[in-house]
């Protein structure tokens, strides 16, 4: 499990690269990339959460991506990007399709 962060050039956009399994194991590391210092007032930040190098993830990463949410508040822009089969199912199934924009 590997969890690193990624500020635009422009300091509007973070993105959050998840790699291997999206659990409990991760609270602290996916918390503290997307807490970490910015210019950019949370809210006003757009935030992409990539995870395409994830293959597994339970209802504590659906947790932390909610965390998320409310961090950014609650209308900033967070997409989940480059989604396997397996885990656009579990996010389906979830009702999360709904909270966010999922590709």
């Amino acid at each position: 499990m590997s969890v690193t962060s990624e500020l635009s050039q422009d300091g509007q956009q973070l993105t959050i690269f998840i790699t291997g399994r999206f659990d409990f194991a991760s609270h602290q590391d996916f918390r503290s990339a997307y807490e970490a210092p910015t210019l950019t007032p949370p809210d006003k930040l757009s935030y992409v959460v990539d995870l395409k190098g994830t293959n597994y993830l339970d209802s504590s990463a659906l947790g932390m991506l909610l965390l998320l949410r409310d961090h950014a508040g609650e209308h900033s822009k967070i997409r989940l990007v480059n989604c396997s089969a397996d885990v656009i199912k579990i996010l389906t199934i979830s009702n999360f399709s709904k909270l966010f924009p999922i590709g």
